[in-house]
């Protein structure tokens, strides 16, 4: 009985981690440019961004954009997936990966 306990308590854990983690971002206003940019590059670049992400009405790369789109300052004006690809960009490329699931 007590490893049944343990592991449903393991097993929440795990789920509660997975939806603390499952927040959307503020909608991308319709025609940014940054983001039909990061769209557009990732898209050619990288296999599976047209895949279902986490997140409804959202496709793993628009999923990606948009968490890139999100986690850069205000001021940022440049390439959001050229920045992701950067030493200095690769933190946030590595969260952005794992909130549209492209692994």
């Amino acid at each position: 009985m007590k490893r049944l306990l343990t592991t449903l308590a393991a097993t929440s854990l795990l789920a509660f981690a997975g939806t603390a983690f499952a927040q959307e971002y503020n909608e991308v206003p319709a025609g940014d440019v940054q983001y039909k940019q990061c769209l557009a590059r990732v898209n050619k670049l990288y296999e599976g961004g047209d895949e279902k992400s986490p997140f409804p009405r959202q496709n793993k790369a628009q999923a990606y954009c948009t968490c890139l789109w999100n986690e850069t300052p205000d001021d940022f004006k440049g390439n959001l997936s050229k920045f992701a690809d950067s030493e200095r960009g690769k933190k946030l490329d590595r969260i952005c990966t794992k909130y549209s699931n492209w692994d």
